[in-house]
C-alpha cells in the first residue's frame, strides 16, 4: 500500500511538472506572439511613413532580440538606399534644369542672329558673314555641351569600359602642358613644369589621361589666371602616382570644395565648368579617373595654391 501511494504521488508530481512546463510554454508563446504583433505594427508604421526610426529591443527573448537586430540593419540599409535615391533624383532634376538653361542661352542667341539676318535682306555682306561666324560658334558650344552630357552618361553607365595598359606619364604630362604653352604665355602667365627625368609608368588609358589633363589645365587657365602661374607636377610614392595641376588664383571656397565634382554644380566660385563652360568638365574628369582605378582630389587656399591631384595606380612589372 505504501509503495502504491508513493507511485501515485510521483505520478501527480510528474503531472504537475508537465502542467507547469506546458503553462510556461503557453505563456511564453502568447507573450512572443504579442511581441511579434507589436513588431509587425511598428514595422508597418516605419515603412509607410518612411521615417528613420528603428525597432526597440524591448524583449529579453534572445532569439527575438537577434531577429530585431537583423531587422534594424535591414531598415538602416533601406533608409540609406532611399536617401541615396532621393539625392540622385534631386541631382538629376537640378542637372536637367541647368542643362535646359545652358542650352537655352546659346540657342536664343542663335535664333536672334538668324531673325536679324532674315529681317534685313539688305544687310552688308561683311556684317552677315560676321553674324554667321557667331552663329556657328554658338552652335558649336551647344554641340560640345551635348557631347559632354552623353560622355558623362556613358561613363556612369559603364557601357564603355576603358582598356588599361602601361602608360609613360612623363610624356603624357609634357605633351598636355606644352599644348597650352602658347595660350599661357600669351596671357603673360608663368608655366611651372616639374616632370622628373626617370620614367614613371601608370596602369591607365592614354586617351582618358589626355582628357583629364586637358580639363584640369583648361580649368586652371580659366579660373586661376589672376595668380599669373599654372603648374604641373608629376611624382610617385610607394603606393600611387600623382599628377598635380595647380595655380595661385582666387581658389575655391571651403563651402564649395566638397561639391565641385558634382554634376552641373555651377556656382560662380565653384569652378565646376569645363573649358567650354558646360558644367560637366570636372565631373567627367573625376569619373574618368575613377574608371582608371584612381581618383581626383582638391586642395585650395585662395591666392596661395589650388591643386587638383590626379591619383593613379603605378604600373607593376
Amino acid at each position: 500500500m505504501g509503495w502504491t501511494r508513493m507511485m501515485d504521488l510521483a505520478l501527480i508530481g510528474i503531472i504537475l511538472i508537465l502542467s507547469g512546463l506546458l503553462y510556461r510554454q503557453h505563456y511564453k508563446y502568447k507573450k512572443r506572439s504579442h511581441q511579434l504583433g507589436r513588431v509587425h505594427e511598428r514595422l508597418q508604421r516605419i515603412l509607410s511613413d518612411k521615417t528613420g526610426e528603428k525597432l526597440l529591443l524591448f524583449t529579453e527573448d534572445p532569439e527575438l532580440r537577434v531577429i530585431l537586430t537583423d531587422i534594424n540593419q535591414l531598415l538602416e540599409s533601406n533608409q540609406r538606399i532611399l536617401a541615396e535615391r532621393t539625392g540622385t533624383e534631386q541631382s538629376i532634376r537640378r542637372m536637367l534644369s541647368n542643362i535646359s538653361h545652358d542650352l537655352n542661352t546659346p540657342l536664343t542667341v542663335v535664333l536672334g542672329y538668324i531673325e536679324t539676318i532674315q529681317l534685313d535682306p539688305d544687310m552688308e555682306a561683311g556684317e552677315r558673314a560676321e553674324m554667321l561666324v557667331k552663329i556657328r560658334r554658338k552652335a558649336n558650344e551647344v554641340m560640345e555641351m551635348i557631347r559632354q552630357f552623353f560622355d558623362l552618361a556613358k561613363l556612369e553607365s559603364g557601357d564603355q569600359p576603358l582598356p588599361l595598359t602601361r602608360v609613360l606619364l612623363n610624356e603624357v604630362c609634357r605633351r598636355n602642358i606644352l599644348a597650352f604653352y602658347e595660350v599661357l604665355t600669351g596671357k603673360g602667365m608663368e608655366v611651372d613644369i616639374r616632370i622628373p627625368e626617370e620614367p614613371i609608368y601608370a596602369y591607365a588609358n592614354e586617351g582618358a589621361l589626355d582628357r583629364i589633363l586637358h580639363n584640369l589645365i583648361s580649368n586652371a587657365i580659366r579660373y586661376g589666371s589672376d595668380g599669373n602661374v599654372v603648374g604641373l607636377t608629376l611624382k610617385q610614392d610607394q603606393d600611387h602616382v600623382h599628377i598635380d595641376v595647380w595655380d595661385r588664383g582666387k581658389g575655391i571656397a571651403v563651402i564649395h570644395q566638397g561639391r565641385v565634382f558634382d554634376r552641373m554644380y555651377t556656382l560662380e566660385d565653384s569652378r565646376n565648368k569645363s573649358f567650354q563652360g558646360s558644367g560637366l568638365g570636372l565631373t567627367i574628369t573625376k569619373r574618368l579617373a575613377q574608371n582608371l582605378g584612381g581618383d581626383v582630389h582638391l586642395y585650395s587656399k585662395p591666392y596661395e595654391k589650388t591643386i587638383f591631384t590626379v591619383q593613379l595606380k603605378p604600373f607593376r612589372y
